[in-house]
This record gives structure tokens, sequence and C-alpha cells, in this order.
């Protein structure tokens, strides 16, 4: 989990513990989804360049993605954004919420990483949609990577965590289930332990809710929004179920070509 978006911004893992990110959660673990990111973002109906990531978090996919896209990032969490600053000095950075975030300009694509899951009711999930929608360019795309669907969410556990090279270390463990299967969130119990250069241990535990919606559900608020939807299966080397990334293409402008259409015969050339 990335980034945050909502009241969710009061949980210590993105306040008083934000620093500790690319400890618990490396850079480096993003790389293949960005990557497959990536792909799905250059299937837009336009040449995509400039790119809107909402709940970017400590900028972990960004560090992936940058290189190829002119990346504008916003989260609710100024810790999280500080240290995204430090590893994508080059991107924009913008403190906002995504449900209602309006920046008074467009992008070619939107990206919107697993800080999704922290909308727990489809009225937020709907604005974080909107938002996409209005800050996506006709002919654009918006890739939404929410971790569950309803269909193929499973209780589980996970673990994770590396040490940094100025002596600090961090090693976390995760419990999700689902108490209620009638609603429309899940609980993610996280325990974190902390070691400080000096070899000191704290030990911290806080529990998230997170969204989780139907692929229907997800399809609708898409086509409701004015998009055109399609689901898209992970394609993924790791030891885990691929997760189902959703896109949205806004539709083009009337008259406006593909990224390598051809153009008719007669038709004059446009700058």
């Amino acid at each position: 989990m990335g980034g945050v978006a909502a009241d969710q911004a009061g949980y210590r893992l993105y306040q008083d513990l934000a620093a500790w990110w690319p400890l618990i959660s490396p850079p480096e673990e993003y790389a293949e989804e960005a990557a497959f990111a990536g792909r799905l973002l250059r299937r837009a109906d336009r040449p995509v360049r400039e790119v809107l990531e909402l709940g970017s978090g400590g900028g972990h996919c960004a560090s992936h993605l940058a290189p190829g896209f002119t990346m504008t990032l916003v989260d609710l969490s100024a810790g999280m954004l500080a240290v995204s600053r430090r590893l994508n000095p080059d991107c924009a950075h913008v403190e906002a919420d995504m449900r209602t975030v309006r920046l008074g300009r467009d992008f070619d694509a939107v990206f919107v990483h697993d800080a999704v899951d922290y909308m727990t009711t489809e009225d937020d999930l709907r604005l974080v949609i909107e938002t996409a929608f209005s800050h996506c360019r006709p002919g654009g795309v918006a890739v939404f990577v929410p971790d569950n669907i309803t269909e193929n969410f499973e209780p589980g556990t996970g673990y994770g965590g590396i040490d940094g090279a100025d002596g600090r270390g961090a090693r976390y463990l995760d419990w999700s289930y689902d108490p209620d299967p009638r609603d429309t969130w899940t609980l993610t119990q996280y325990a974190f332990l902390l070691r400080e250069p000096g070899g000191e241990v704290r030990v911290v535990h806080e529990a998230h809710r997170l969204g989780l919606f139907g692929r229907d559900s997800w399809l609708r608020l898409l086509r409701e929004a004015g998009f055109r939807a399609a689901v898209v299966t992970e394609e993924t080397t790791e030891d885990r179920r691929p997760r189902e990334f959703f896109t949205g293409h806004r539709p083009p402008r009337p008259g406006q070509r593909r990224p390598g259409q051809r153009r008719p015969a007669g038709e004059p050339g446009r700058t």
C-alpha cells in the first residue's frame, strides 16, 4: 500500500512513520507492475507524454514510470510526498485529496495505484473516478490498480522489509481478512518492527480499513463517469495471484486520430 487519499491520512504509516516507507516497501519491488501499467497507459488513443498519478504515496511506482513520462504526483500525506520528492526530484508534487483535487489542467493519462483501496464506499470510489475523468484529455486513458476485488479476495498474511545503508532496518507483517462480507471494506492489521541505527527496536501496530468492490461495480462506475471501461489481467512473474487492472478510455474528439493512424487521402495536415 503506497499512497493515501482520504480520511486515512491519520494512519501513522503515512505520518510519523512515512520516512520508513522505502525500507518497508522498497522502490525496486515496483518495477514489474509499473512496467505493466506503463504498457496500459500507452494504449491510449493519443500519444501519452504527461501523466497524473493520484495517490502517489512515496513515489515508488513513479520512480519507474518517470523515465518515460512527465509525471505530476498527488497525495494527501505530506510525509509521503517528502519521501517522493527525494526519489523523484524532477516530478511535480501536489498535496491534495484524490477525491476532490482539481488542478485546472488535463493530462494524456491518469494512473491510480493501490491507494484507491482506501476508498471504502462506492460514493468515494465514484469521486476518484470522476477526478480521473476530469483530468484526462479526450483520447486519454486512466488506469486503476486495486489490490483486490470482491471476486478474488482471500484472507491472508504477508511480510517484508529490508535494512538500510544508514543502519536502520524495518520488517512488517500484515494480516488481511473481511469482518463482514456484506459491506464494501476489509481490514488489514499491520505490525511494524523498526530498528534505529543504534540498535533500538520498536513495534508499531495499526489496522487499516480497505475498500473492496466487485468487477461489475468498477466497470459501471467507470462507464457512468464517461469512460469506455475494460478490465485487464496483470502479467506478473511474482508468486502471487495476478491483479485485475481497470482501464477507462476517454472517447476521442470527433475526427481525432489514434497514434499511428494514417490521415485519409486529401485531408490537410494539422499542427
